[in-house]
C-alpha cells in the first residue's frame, strides 16, 4: 500500500494484523491439542503455504522491479527455529501461556541486543525489564499451573529466534520482499524436519485446515498487512501495540478452547506487559 491511509482504515488494518499474530497461537494450539496433526507437519504446512502467499504478494507488489526473494540463510534458519519451536511447544502449552513466553523472549532478546550494542537504559527501563523477567519466571516456576518446562524452553528458544529474526530484518531491505525470500529459504529446512519426523507424521482434515489458515491467513496475509501499516505508525506506537498480542491470544484461548484462567497467568501477563511497556515508554526519559 502506498499513500496516506485514512485513520479508520489504518486502525482496522492494524487491528487485523495484531489479531492475525494472536491467531497463530490459537490455531497452532487448537491443531495440536484437538486434532491429530503432528507438530512437524503443522510447521511444514504453515511455512510452505505462507511462503507461497508471500511470494505471490511480493510478485504482484514488485512486478516491475527485480526478482522476488532477498532473504538470507541465517534469517531463514532463525525463522525455521521460531516456527518449529513454536509448534512443538504448543503440544503442551496453553495458548495464553505460550504467547506470553514467546512475547517476553522476543522482547528481552531485542532489549538485550540493544544493551550489548551500547544502548543505555534509564532506571525505570531497568525496573521494567526486571518486572518482565519476574513475570516470565513466574510462568516457569514449578508448581500448580506452571508451564511444562520442556515446552516452555522450546517456546523460549522460538522467541529468541524470532527476536534474532526481527533484529536482522531491521536493515535488510523491503520487509515484504525480504520476508517472502526468508520463507522460501526456510522451506527446505522444514521439509527436512518432516522427513526426519516421518515415522511420527499424522494428518487429518481439521489439523490441515488449521495449518493452512496459520500459513496463508495469520502468517502470510498477517505479515503483509502489518508491513503495509508499519510505515504509517510511529515506532513507539507499533511497539506498544504489540503488547496486545499475547493478551488477545490468552483471551482467544479462554473463549474458543475453554482454557482456564489462573492467578499465575494473570499475574505473569500483568508483569510482562507492564514491564515491557515501561521499557518502551521510558526510552527517552532521563534516569
Amino acid at each position: 500500500m502506498t499513500g496516506k491511509l485514512p485513520a479508520m482504515r489504518l486502525a482496522l488494518l492494524t487491528l487485523l494484523a495484531l489479531l492475525a499474530f494472536a491467531g497463530n497461537s490459537l490455531l497452532c494450539r487448537a491443531a495440536l491439542a484437538h486434532t491429530t496433526i503432528d507438530a512437524a507437519s503443522f510447521t511444514t504446512v504453515r511455512l510452505v503455504s505462507g511462503a507461497l502467499v508471500l511470494w505471490l504478494l511480493a510478485r504482484v507488489h514488485f512486478a516491475k522491479t527485480a526478482a522476488v526473494g532477498q532473504g538470507n540463510w541465517l534469517s531463514a534458519l532463525a525463522l525455521f527455529v521460531y516456527a518449529a519451536g513454536f509448534s512443538f511447544a504448543y503440544l503442551q502449552l496453553n495458548t495464553g501461556i505460550g504467547a506470553l513466553i514467546l512475547f517476553a523472549a522476543v522482547q528481552v532478546t531485542m532489549i538485550g541486543y540493544g544493551i550489548w550494542r551500547g544502548e543505555r537504559l534509564a532506571l525505570w527501563q531497568w525496573f521494567g525489564l526486571g518486572l518482565a523477567l519476574v513475570g516470565l519466571a513466574l510462568l516457569l516456576w514449578p508448581g500448580e499451573a506452571a508451564a511444562a518446562l520442556p515446552a516452555a524452553l522450546l517456546m523460549l528458544a522460538a522467541g529468541m529466534a524470532w527476536g534474532v529474526y526481527s533484529i536482522r530484518g531491521k536493515s535488510a531491505g523491503h520487509p515484504l520482499q525480504v520476508t517472502a525470500g526468508n520463507f522460501l529459504l526456510a522451506v527446505p529446512l522444514t521439509l527436512l524436519l518432516s522427513m526426519l519426523w516421518l515415522n511420527h507424521a499424522q494428518w487429518d482434515a481439521m489439523g490441515l485446515m488449521y495449518a493452512l489458515l496459520s500459513g496463508i491467513v495469520t502468517s502470510g496475509l498477517g505479515y503483509a498487512i502489518w508491513y503495509s501499516v508499519l510505515p504509517k505508525l510511529a515506532a513507539s506506537s507499533a511497539a506498544t501495540l504489540q503488547l496486545t498480542v499475547p493478551l488477545f491470544a490468552a483471551v482467544a484461548g479462554i473463549v474458543f478452547l475453554s482454557e482456564p484462567i489462573t492467578l499465575r497467568l494473570l499475574s505473569a501477563a500483568v508483569a510482562i506487559c507492564v514491564g515491557i511497556a515501561l521499557v518502551l515508554f521510558c526510552k527517552h526519559r532521563p534516569v
